[in-house]
């Protein structure tokens, strides 16, 4: 099917600079696209593979090695000088979140290799994808071996696949571009920060754009041929724009007084490192060929620096991701970027300026604003795409509504004592909202039976594809693994593979070797936020153990849910989600009152889990209680503890005083889980946790 030009795309004015400064200068590194669903991420993305201009490839290669300079040591060479070579269309190639690492780098045929000697590789995507560009959808998903591999190709430019003492290296050279949505989770911090520009898109909240925006998309669906000859011009010229910048970027001059501009923002907006100066560089150098100037300008600077630092800042991972304008504008202005009177933009020299994406998206646009130089806030009215549907209408991160949602009536009866006055730890006005201090290394909490494999983390002990190994089987069709060499050879003895003429190994005495890694888990906090628990000083203990944990979840990979129960009811204050930030958030915002309804929390916490192993059968549960055992309200717990019968679990006994009741102790034998006093938490790293 005929693509959607790129550009007849409505608004989206800084992810399409970003998308066109790395088309004209790969070594920029690459664009992250956030931002919520329907806002035609992957539409733009994928329409700016008909920009880039063609390759010369060695005839018949299959890892597109430049004639010029083909790669010593690519497995198809070595190519002789004057080899026969063509041309070809740049590459987009996409990488599923569900692809395998033998697709990914390639594979190796360990039975040929084992049976006849031979060395036969098959090239993976990233061969594929070398001097083109490389498109993960839903970036933040991508599980963890499979980021280390794109981080080793993305520093190295090239790709390893190194098994059982076979090695095979070739280039891996691309543009990388991800596109992800923040509801679903924040990928690996070392992954975003390879990503040389973040940009952050989000539905128009003008009407005419988006009456626009469904305009062009209707008439695409009608006839896609027809609709792409409209912009068929435009799409010329923009292809020839990033042409003529790309020759023109090796003649561009940054002065030194420009580079010690770009040291001086870096550091007053407190980057880590030298890859933010490195990145700001090359895409105020990008820009300025793009503008058909042949020097960087101060301009050029602010501009870079907009897409190539907010992301760069974020010191904790848990810290709520975006873009913060304030600082960088400080920054800006700490380094001077309006003293510079040498520095007056020069017109650009030649090329269709009235038909690139900085003047509007050509001339069948709408008229949208010119932003090449002075870039949109990236939630502005103008961030649009063909296939927009809208912005959700939650008003929370994942589109809930505030967790605090119940009224001063519903917060139970005995947040006031006799006399009418607030209990401790309580608000005049209803219930108090108390804060965290700070995040400790708690105790690992591990599922202690050995689980499936079902999601790589490094929580639980499971079979795995990676790991300490632990024994042998056949395999179950092709070789998925590795083999496991010792149990080949003695299959192969067993056949009678040492007599006289018999062939050593075949393919039938194969056998792969069994793995024990970790995986990941769905954790399941529920907390008790009640009158029993409302004592300040307490809570803020309370909050920061739950803190240190959703921390520790977050290193860990794993998905996390939140219940908090006070008053007559229990509350979903966290659906389960990868984005431990959001529970943060939430957390941060957690209030305290009322009676204890306990079992109310356990049955929230048992539909919970329910409809998540429908929804994801592999991936385990683990519930961490924190209570002190009370239940003021409903019933007993030991009733409703059955229904979470065979679910590993762990009890944090919040009671405190010299007078204990040990009721939580109680709720962890009913629950058949091991309890731990809150102080302890942070005691050591001995695993604890129930089979399930």
């Amino acid at each position: 099917m005929t693509p959607y030009p790129f550009s007849a795309v409505v608004g989206l004015d800084d992810l399409r600079l970003a998308l066109l400064l790395t088309a004209v200068s790969p070594a920029v590194g690459g664009v992250l696209v956030r931002g919520e669903k329907g806002t035609a991420k992957s539409t733009v993305v994928r329409a700016l593979a008909s920009l880039l201009p063609e390759v010369d490839v060695v005839r018949g290669c299959r890892f597109a090695c430049d004639p010029a300079a083909p790669d010593p040591g690519c497995p198809d060479g070595p190519h002789e000088p004057g080899a026969p070579h063509g041309h070809r269309p740049a590459t987009l190639v996409e990488l599923p979140v569900g692809a395998t690492e033998d697709r990914v780098v390639g594979t190796l045929d360990i039975q040929r290799a084992l049976a006849d000697g031979v060395k036969a590789y098959e090239p993976g995507l990233l061969a594929a994808a070398h001097r083109g560009a490389l498109y993960v959808d839903e970036v933040n998903l991508l599980p963890d071996h499979l980021v280390d591999l794109l981080l080793d190709a993305a520093a190295m430019g090239r790709a390893h696949v190194e098994r059982d003492g076979v090695s095979v290296k070739h280039a891996a050279r691309f543009l990388l571009v991800g596109t992800m949505n923040p509801e679903e989770g924040e990928p690996r911090p070392q992954l975003v920060d390879r990503f040389g520009l973040v940009v952050t898109v989000s539905a128009p909240r003008d009407a005419k754009l988006r009456a626009e925006v469904v305009r062009r998309r209707l008439a695409y669906e009608a006839g896609p041929d027809a609709f792409a000859a409209r912009f068929a011009a435009d799409e010329t010229a923009l292809a020839a724009r990033i042409l003529a910048a790309r020759e023109a970027v090796p003649s561009v001059l940054l002065p030194d007084t420009e580079l010690d501009r770009i040291a001086r923002v870096c550091l007053a907006y407190g980057v880590d490192g030298m890859r933010a100066d490195i990145v700001v560089a090359r895409c105020a150098v990008a820009l300025a060929a793009w503008h058909g100037r042949d020097r960087v300008t101060a301009d050029d600077i602010r501009d870079a620096a907009r897409l190539a630092l907010p992301h760069r800042r974020r010191k904790d991972p848990l810290d709520p991701p975006g873009t913060d304008e304030e600082r960088l504008e400080e920054a800006l202005d700490q380094a001077g970027m309006d003293d510079d009177p040498d520095d007056d933009p020069q017109p650009p020299s030649g090329g269709p300026d009235d038909n690139g994406p900085d003047s509007g998206g050509g001339p069948d646009s709408n008229g949208t604003p010119d932003s090449s130089n002075r870039p949109q806030s990236s939630g502005g009215p103008n961030s649009s795409g063909p296939d927009s549907s809208g912005p959700d209408s939650g008003n929370g991160p994942d589109g809930s509504s505030s967790p605090d949602s119940s009224n001063a009536s519903e917060r139970g009866d005995d947040s006031r004592s006799s006399d009418g006055t607030p209990k401790e730890g309580q608000a005049s006005g209803g219930a108090a909202a108390v804060q965290a201090g700070a995040a400790y290394r708690p105790r690992a909490l591990r599922i202690a039976a050995r689980g499936e494999g079902g999601h790589a983390g490094r929580r639980s002990p499971a079979f795995a594809r990676r790991g300490r190994v632990v024994g042998s089987r056949i395999p179950r069709g092709k070789l998925a693994g590795a083999p496991h060499l010792p149990a080949t050879l003695r299959a192969a003895i067993h056949r009678g593979a040492l007599t006289a003429g018999a062939q050593v190994v075949q393919p039938r005495d194969l056998r792969e070797a069994v793995h024990v890694g970790r995986e990941a888990n769905l954790v399941l906090f529920v907390v008790d936020a009640s009158g029993s628990m409302a004592a300040r000083k307490r809570m803020t203990v309370v909050k920061t153990a739950v803190l240190s944990l959703l921390r520790d979840a977050y290193q860990r990979r794993d998905r996390v849910g939140m219940i908090t129960f006070r008053g007559r009811t229990a509350e979903q204050v966290l659906p389960p989600t990868s984005s431990h930030e959001v529970g943060v958030l939430r957390l941060a915002s957690l209030r305290t009152g009322g009676r204890t309804p306990l079992a109310a929390g356990l049955r929230a916490a048992a539909a919970t889990i329910a409809i998540e192993r429908r929804r994801d059968p592999r991936r385990r549960p683990l519930l961490i209680v924190v209570t002190d055992g009370r239940a003021t309200s409903g019933p007993d717990p030991a009733l409703v503890a059955p229904a979470l019968a065979g679910v590993a679990a762990v009890v944090v006994d919040c009671e405190s005083g010299p007078i204990r009741l040990g009721l939580a102790r109680r709720l962890a034998a009913a629950l058949e889980a091991d309890v731990m006093p809150l102080d302890a938490l942070a005691a050591g790293n001995t695993p604890i946790g129930k089979a399930a």
